[in-house]
């Protein structure tokens, strides 16, 4: 019987596993969802798959699962990147959840001449990265970079097709070319690109600009759309 807890943890998943819980999983575990010793956690690390777990001891501020055997071997995402300009929290939030649900392999905030916030905190990002992968049953966890401006980003940008989402071409089709991986999905700011970003990204060899439908769609809409739209042309849902 597959448990239905499951729990991202830092280390060595395989057969007869211990695996030592930190003071909030424990709390989590024992404290919140009121497990007992003989309960079965479904554990991932992001490397080795899913693995049935069982409580061998249960307290307050610690605990210890055993590894019995795996239920899922590791699954990873198509090789997609999502940019994005970062929005107010909650709608931040939106924006990493969905994209580990959705399927992307690394998260990147973006500073743009119109973006609205000039920081995050990536570790609470990251936290609520994990959060999504062990809703969804997804094995892989994406990292979610530090925030970076989008011109240093850009310089840097090697050999990745990339597939910016520009409003002025609301109504057209959406225009994902049949590129192979790797790619990455570059979502503007509530104000949009300004000329120079626009400029500079219709300029460049390895960018494609595509449309998102007849409609201005809010930056946290866009992003679901444009990854879905991806998924279905390019990804693992064909």
């Amino acid at each position: 019987m597959n448990a239905k807890i499951r729990l991202f943890v830092e280390q060595p998943l395989g057969a007869a596993q211990p695996v030592p819980l930190t003071r909030e999983q424990a709390h989590y575990l024992f404290g919140v969802m009121r497990l007992e010793t003989g309960a079965r956690v479904a554990l991932f690390n992001g490397r080795d798959g899913e693995w049935q777990a069982e409580v061998a001891e249960a307290g307050k501020r610690r605990g210890i699962l055993i590894c019995l055997e795996q239920s899922q071997p590791q699954s990873e995402p198509p090789d997609l990147w999502l940019l994005f300009a970062p929005i107010k929290k909650a709608r931040t939030d939106f924006i990493v959840e969905k994209a580990v649900e959705l399927g992307v392999r690394r998260i990147l905030p973006v500073q743009t001449a119109h973006t609205n916030s000039d920081r995050i905190r990536r570790d609470r990002l990251q936290a609520h990265a994990i959060e999504a992968a062990e809703q969804c049953g997804a094995t892989f966890v994406p990292e979610v970079a530090e925030l970076d401006r989008l011109d240093k980003v850009l310089d840097g940008w090697r050999s990745r097709n990339l597939a910016f989402c520009d409003e002025t071409l609301a109504g057209a089709s959406h225009g994902f070319a049949t590129k192979p991986e790797p790619w990455a999905i570059l979502i503007g700011p509530e104000g949009g690109f300004s000329e120079s970003e626009r400029t500079r990204l219709r300029a460049a060899d390895y960018t494609t600009p595509i449309s998102l439908g007849p409609r201005i769609l809010r930056a946290d809409t866009a992003a679901v759309a444009a990854i879905t739209l991806w998924q279905s042309s390019l990804g693992d849902w064909k």
